[in-house]
């Protein structure tokens, strides 16, 4: 009897081509393209959810108190299609397609940490974010439909935006794409057009909003850099790259501490502590009203207490007789 079900549905899958998309649960797909096909037909927003479902705390919250109840299926039925992008431990619960997928999307929507809950348009262009809420399903419905009603509020901004000039257009713009609450990343990947209006309207940069898009763009490149350069143990890259940074003159207030905090860790991997202490003092001073620092001075308690890290010395060359 199980042979046959799985044949039967191995045929349904391949003849109108689900395969494994209702694999993350009833009501849910992992299919983000075939959603969007759906919510243009339903006339619907998607709710993109991406999650660590097997080791994140709030993620599994999030399941239990939300989305496994019957008030939270009643209650976006008719107004969202629902996508999952997991990123379990367990490796094994998703096909190799699907875990490709995932990494992709999560690139091009700039996710930082989980859960994180996005409502987008039928195109896949996001509106609103969100995350873990306590309260339960139906404070959750509820706090879903005030986000719901950011789409709206977002086109008929941008119509309106769309009929002013000048600075005038550029503020109006730059009022719309921060109302939405959403991450730079998502901005400068799904709002390109609207970016570019704004500095069409503004060509001077009257608001200062190009000069804070172009901030924001290279220290993210620099931390992808960085992170590249960290996970291959290019200790002595990762520092130069910081050092470049930090002489760019590009960077001021929370970038400027990060990239020196950076600075520090670095050097206490390449087993100079008291370097490293001494980046952790500089990124204190950057702003001693900083709500961070006290993080910065437990991690020197830390280091000074650590013995610093063996560093690897190359193998000698041997030379042929």
């Amino acid at each position: 009897m199980q042979l046959n079900t799985l044949f039967i549905t191995a045929i349904f899958a391949s003849t109108f081509g689900i395969s494994a998309a209702f694999a993350a649960g009833e009501g849910w797909t992992t299919d983000l393209e075939a959603a969007k096909k759906t919510a243009v037909v339903e006339k619907k927003s998607l709710l993109l959810e991406f999650t660590g479902s097997d080791w994140c705390p709030p993620c599994k919250m999030l399941k239990k108190e939300v989305f496994s109840q019957e008030e939270f299926t009643a209650g976006v039925k008719d107004k969202l299609i629902l996508v999952q992008f997991d990123f379990p431990k367990d490796k094994s619960k998703l096909t190799p397609e699907t875990i490709e997928q995932n990494q992709a999307t999560a690139g091009k929507y700039g996710i930082q940490g989980y859960p994180t809950i996005l409502l987008a348009d039928e195109t896949g262009k996001p509106f609103a974010m969100t995350g873990y809420k306590p309260g339960g399903a139906e404070s959750y419905v509820k706090h879903l439909d005030e986000l719901i009603a950011k789409r709206t509020e977002r086109d008929e901004s941008l119509a309106a935006a769309a009929k002013l000039e000048g600075v005038a257009k550029s503020k109006a713009l730059i009022a719309v794409l921060k109302s939405m609450g959403l991450q730079d990343d998502m901005l400068t990947n799904f709002y390109s057009d609207e970016i570019a209006a704004i500095k069409s309207a503004d060509p001077s940069d009257e608001s200062g909003f190009m000069k804070d898009i172009d901030t924001k763009k290279k220290f993210a490149d620099f931390q992808n850099e960085l992170n590249t350069l960290g996970g291959n143990e290019d200790f002595e890259g990762a520092l130069q790259l910081t050092e470049k940074a930090l002489a760019s003159g590009d960077f001021k207030g929370e970038q400027l501490t990060q990239i020196t905090i950076f600075k520090g860790i670095i050097n206490m991997q390449l087993g100079k502590k008291e370097v490293a202490l001494k980046a952790l003092d500089e990124a204190i001073a950057i702003d001693p009203a900083n709500p961070m620092n006290a993080r910065i001075e437990a991690m020197k308690k830390q280091i000074a207490a650590a013995p610093a890290p063996e560093r690897k010395e190359p193998a000698p060359e041997t030379k042929a007789d």
